[in-house]
């Protein structure tokens, strides 16, 4: 995007202080659906869905020159087994079956990717039906294992990405996915890691939606606090087991066409079914208008895990470190980790803005080369939002029990760093 048309949402960015989960209400339910490249700019997408947490579809035009869409897809719009054997066959992938539960997800193993297209071949010929069960290929990190292939390119809106700009960073992991599965394959109800947004694109296929905006999931609680395994299921009326779902809303529902990108926004929940035969690729990503909404979700971790384990409290030494291990273990992150995240996610910012971008840096698809483009005020924005999420962790005393000598820098230091490099960018 260029600097103009940034400049033009300037004054968004300096007032944009609110971490609002958006509201309940879309008008008449609808989702709004972006039809041309040309006239919808990253300001547009900031200002009218990332900011008020909306979700919308984005046209296949913005997908239509990726090499995914070219190439894994037949003339007539299904998946081209043969390409993608042909590409990927000595690959392991992660296969889910969607015909049985484990505890509140399917139960998933690891396959040889040409065997599961001979399983998805075969089930097709058999009209849909396998002894099997339907296995749906979910969470397979294909950019990181075929980082040569030319599978799709990043849309500006979305390369604002905290998530995969911190795990590529300490090369540990990558919140990048490839979902591919036959008609029927469906994900049960639940809301992204960290309460992240994603994105979704459907390389081929259909795929429909049903969201529930932020807030709603609590009235799907069952008595004992527990989120539903399939929202749709009839159990859901018996107000003895769910005594609050009749004051819930219908969920937000969306078709999604072959081509076209849905935007889930930050900790909306959502059921996804496979219409067709359909490939999707997926990103979860967090930035600086939803970063306090990680930071909340992780806090409600944390005491969910002390709840559970309150009874050990003084038996148990480092009672607040263990729970900080289990807490990592349930959702990927500790507090301590959190704080290296967002010191990644300043430090990268702060170096632009004080050292600039060097050409060789600029060249590259980099975070540094992300932050360029986006603009300079858009690394205002994101350090001044990480300042209040930082002041809140440092002031937080479950964080301030652990072991912080570790920590470099030290919160005290890197908050006075941040804060000085916003001054002297604004002046």
């Amino acid at each position: 995007m260029d600097r103009a048309t940034f400049a033009c949402s300037t004054a968004f960015f300096r007032d944009s202080s609110s971490s609002s989960q958006g509201a309940f209400c879309l008008p008449g339910g609808r989702v709004d659906f972006i039809e041309k490249v040309e006239s919808f700019t990253y300001s547009d997408f900031f200002r009218d869905y990332l900011i008020p947490n909306h979700p919308c579809i984005f046209s296949a035009k913005f997908t239509e020159d990726w090499g995914s869409r070219r190439n894994w897809v037949t003339w007539d719009g299904k998946p081209n087994f043969d390409y993608l054997l042909q590409k990927f066959g000595e690959a392991v992938v992660p296969v889910a079956n969607c015909d049985a539960k484990e505890y509140n997800s399917n139960p998933k193993k690891q396959l040889p990717f040409k065997e599961y297209i001979n399983y998805w071949k075969e089930y097709i010929r058999n009209g849909y039906r396998s002894s099997q069960g339907c296995l749906y290929l979910k969470d397979w990190h294909l950019s990181r294992a075929f980082p040569e292939q030319d599978v799709y390119t990043t849309p500006v809106y979305f390369s604002s990405d905290w998530l995969n700009e911190y795990w590529d960073a300490v090369a540990v992991d990558d919140y990048r996915f490839v979902y591919m599965g036959p008609k029927g394959s469906w994900t049960p109800f639940h809301a992204d890691v960290f309460r992240s947004y994603s994105w979704s694109a459907n390389i081929c296929g259909r795929k429909k939606w049903l969201l529930y905006p932020a807030g709603q999931e609590e009235y799907l609680k069952d008595r004992h606090g527990n989120l539903p395994f399939d929202v749709t299921a009839p159990g859901l009326r018996d107000r003895s087991v769910y005594p609050r779902y009749h004051q819930s809303q219908p969920p937000v529902e969306i078709v999604q066409e072959a081509g076209e990108i849905v935007f889930i926004p930050s900790g909306w929940h959502h059921q996804v079914y496979n219409l067709e035969d359909t490939i999707s690729i997926n990103h979860n990503w967090v930035n600086g208008c939803n970063v306090a909404i990680m930071w909340c979700f992780l806090q409600d971790e944390l005491a969910a895990v002390q709840r559970e384990i309150n009874e050990w409290k003084d038996p148990i030494d480092d009672w607040h470190l263990q729970c900080q291990l289990i807490m990592k273990s349930c959702t990927g992150i500790d507090y301590k980790e959190f704080y290296n995240f967002l010191k990644v996610i300043a430090e990268n910012r702060i170096s632009v803005l004080e050292n600039g971008l060097d050409d060789e840096a600029s060249a590259k698809n980099t975070p540094k080369a992300a932050i360029s483009t986006l603009g300079m005020l858009h690394a205002v924005f994101d350090l001044k939002r990480t300042v209040k999420v930082l002041t809140s962790l440092s002031a937080n005393e479950d964080f301030k029990k652990l072991d912080l000598t570790s920590l470099s820098p030290p919160p005290e230091a890197l908050l006075h760093h941040l804060k000085a490099a916003i001054d002297t960018a604004l002046l």
